[in-house]
């Protein structure tokens, strides 16, 4: 779930405990609750917030809150269940950037983080206001307020003064305070999770008596994966289904369950959603496909109202194969095997696929989400999950969408450090963009900025299933390479020549071998063998003969990884399978990743076990096993390159910025293209240099800019623009080399002719010198 800072008014953040609230601005109506949550404060916690127990502030702090708002004040509240459980505001009293700031958190709500997520996004409120520090005075006794505001990642300064403290809090942008939220909304997120992953009740609403239904389906799936909670079934006809206890309906249920599987009818859906959110249910997997906008709403509103975290609609369902939960909620054929993969997709399709050929390769999973229309969880948060599983070493991912692509690229960037992270490259296409937001309801992120994405968070990117299968079976068996030097090893010279076409057309380089290695390989080598790159080993090769040449030159350090292509033949002793255990049946610990190429091999790609433990991947197509190596390479050069830190740019004036789109957005509350003179407003606040520029709306006010503006020679340049005009060139409403005012005359005419109806104004630059346009 997002916990992004306030940026409309209202917004849906998490607390500590992973339980929803909801962020917005203080309305009038909010007056009798507001005064309320002051009025059942205990009389020491009234003392501590007004220095006083009086009940009178009560009504007062109200009052404040919900005058007609004045210049410097804002206040935002938190609302959980439509009750109001926290208020944060600050006051400048309209003059300087100095702004005194106060909180009040509901008795019984402490230590949840609602203080500190008010505080955040008023932080980022009060910076677009243009508000430099808080000031915030407490009694020296209040140690809850005082390490609050120690605690944000601000730098704070603390001066104490008798009974009383006085913290200043300087609102400065720097890594430390955006490290600390993240670091807070991580927590908060993985925390939201665990009633969706490891609960320890589950219901599913909708189960059959009769075979054949979804609901049915998951109940089985469930009983028979060995689910270690409690498990309910909901179906108002049936007392029993599978031998599962059976309740005519939620609230019916001798407990409230953490987690509610939603398999009833489309119409069904919002009203199952809201009696699990009555009941206090924590989590839903709706995997209900068809809904309608009005059904998609409600159900979203439910979950929203009560703080419910939801997969789905629309999707496979879930999986933790860890053994103190065994949760298979999914209607996927098989269990899904044991292991340390996390697999998150928004195809179910995909998601069998995976588990099917990540089962076939030993690879298990550790957790498997389908996230179907995405509604609320998303890959960001299955990223975070995985995160902070120890059980969880490698992440696959199939998302054809992002609703959110810097959180999702901040949160990659930090966990490809950890773990590699796979994933396809799904819509790629116009026809693909459309088949994807036909079966998801979701519209298919732009090619262009899906693959900036993933290369800057340093994701693998593959572009079909066997692909990533193919990637994920090296990156789960083998270490990293240094490099992308590449020595191939075979016993069958056609088989060499197609593995060093497919490693230069997967952009492996195939470096020769240095003299010494030359001698160290033909001291080994059966008469006749070849030493280049690939090395021919010849047919005759025995398997200890072709183990030490892989041997010597994996010790090589101007290799980074082998590649041994084999065929079976009658020529030598060994056979197929022997030569194969050359690789596999070495002792000792390989620091290089080896793979070996099968061309007689049925299945696509395999994990064979090594002696003394691991296993090597083995390819039937040179072209798989040189795309690994590659993807493997990329990872190993991302992961050397430095984190990167942000940085602290002068002259940035974010406080213009937003009044700049404040601006243009009351305009066009549905966005758009900027108009040039707000565009160039807004590049201005950013300290982006520009040419020199004038805007003129006659012919006139065009010959007296063209005078400002003269450029190398005398010439300028004139631009029409009109509303959804993007590429000028491509409608010729550009004029170069303008020189003299009857030549920008005859041009303002021009364009004023034939756009006749279009045209609002021009643009008058002067000529830039002659380059590339980039």
């Amino acid at each position: 779930m997002k916990n992004e800072t306030l940026s409309g008014p209202r917004t849906h953040a998490l607390l500590a405990d992973g339980t929803t609230v909801c962020i917005r601005p203080v309305a009038a109506a909010d007056h009798d609750q507001l005064q309320g949550l002051y009025e059942e404060m205990s009389p020491e916690n009234l003392r501590l917030r007004f220095f006083a127990a009086s009940r009178r502030s009560a009504e007062m702090a109200a009052d404040r809150a919900c005058a007609t708002p004045h210049v410097g004040y804002r206040a935002l509240l938190a609302e959980r269940s439509g009750q109001v459980i926290g208020l944060a505001e600050y006051d400048t009293g309209g003059i300087g950037t100095e702004a005194e700031i106060s909180i009040a958190v509901a008795d019984g709500l402490h230590h949840r983080g609602v203080g500190t997520l008010l505080v955040e996004h008023l932080v980022s409120a009060a910076r677009a206001d243009g508000v430099t520090s808080f000031i915030a005075d407490a009694l020296s006794e209040n140690q809850e307020v005082l390490r609050l505001f120690a605690d944000l990642g601000l730098r704070t300064a603390r001066r104490f003064e008798g009974p009383e403290a006085r913290c200043t809090i300087a609102l400065g942008e720097d890594d430390t305070y955006l490290t600390a939220v993240e670091e807070r909304g991580r927590a908060a997120d993985v925390e939201s999770l665990r009633p969706l992953l490891r609960p320890a009740a589950v219901a599913v609403v909708g189960a059959g008596r009769k075979p054949g239904s979804v609901g049915r389906a998951i109940l089985h799936q469930l009983k028979t994966g060995g689910y270690t909670g409690r498990l309910w079934a909901v179906n108002p006809a049936a007392t029993s289904i599978l031998g599962v206890p059976s309740h005519p309906s939620v609230s019916a249920l001798p407990r409230t369950p953490d987690l509610v599987v939603v398999a009833v009818p489309a119409p069904a859906v919002p009203a199952t959603a809201e009696e699990c959110g009555k009941a206090g249910v924590r989590a839903l997997l709706v995997v209900t496909a068809g809904l309608d906008a009005d059904q998609a709403k409600a159900l979203l509103a439910a979950c929203r109202t009560y703080g419910m975290r939801m997969v789905g609609p629309n999707c496979l369902g879930i999986s933790n194969t860890d053994p103190q939960h065994r949760l298979d909620a999914t209607f996927a054929a098989h269990h899904p095997r044991p292991g340390t993969a996390g697999v998150a997709v928004q195809s179910g399709g995909v998601g069998i696929a995976l588990l099917d050929g990540m089962s076939r390769l030993g690879i298990g999973v550790s957790s498997f989400v389908s996230l179907g229309d995405k509604y609320d969880v998303s890959g960001n948060d299955m990223l975070q999950w995985w995160e902070s599983d120890a059980h969880t070493d490698l992440a696959l991912l199939h998302l054809e969408s992002f609703g959110n692509p810097r959180a999702f690229s901040r949160t990659a960037r930090r966990v490809t450090r950890r773990m590699p992270v796979l994933t396809v490259d799904a819509g790629r296409t116009d026809a693909g963009r459309r088949a994807a937001a036909s079966h998801t309801a979701a519209a298919a992120t732009r090619t262009m900025t899906r693959q900036a994405l993933f290369t800057q968070a340093g994701i693998t990117a593959a572009h079909s299933v066997g692909e990533l299968l193919e990637t994920a079976a090296l990156l789960h068996s083998q270490p990293l390479p240094a490099g992308s030097r590449v020595m191939i090893v075979t016993n069958a010279g056609g088989a060499g020549v197609l593995s060093a076409d497919a490693c230069a057309e997967a952009g492996l380089t195939l470096p020769m071998p240095p003299a010494m290695l030359v001698e160290d390989l033909f001291a080994v080598l059966p008469e006749g063998a070849a030493i280049g790159n690939p090395v021919d080993v010849t047919a005759a090769v025995t398997q200890d003969r072709l183990g030490e040449c892989v041997d010597r030159i994996m010790r090589h350090p101007g290799v980074d990884a082998v590649l041994v292509a084999l065929v079976p033949t009658a020529v030598a002793a060994a056979t197929g399978d022997d030569l194969v255990k050359a690789v596999t049946a070495r002792p000792g610990h390989r620091p290089k990743p080896v793979v070996v190429v099968r061309l007689e091999q049925t299945l696509p790609v395999e994990l064979l076990s090594r002696s003394g433990g691991g296993t090597v991947p083995a390819y039937a197509e040179p072209q798989a096993a040189a795309r690994a190596l590659a993807h493997a390479a990329r990872r190993a050069a991302w992961l050397a390159r430095p984190a990167g830190t942000v940085p602290d740019l002068d002259g940035i004036d974010t406080a213009r910025a937003h009044a700049c789109i404040g601006t243009y957005l009351e305009a066009h509350p549905d966005g758009g293209w900027l108009d040039p003179r707000t565009c160039a407003e807004l590049l201005d606040c950013y300290g982006i240099p520009q040419l020199p520029w004038a805007w003129a709306t006659t012919e006139d006010e065009a010959v007296l800019a063209a005078d400002r503006m003269r450029g190398p020679g005398g010439l300028v340049v004139m631009k029409g623009y009109w509303p959804g005009l993007l590429h000028k060139s491509a409608q010729h409403a550009v004029h170069l080399d303008l020189r003299g005012d009857s030549q920008v005359r005859a041009a303002f005419r021009d364009l004023e002719t034939r756009f006749a109806g279009l045209l609002t104004g021009v643009v008058v630059q002067p000529l830039a010198a002659r380059g590339t346009e980039l």
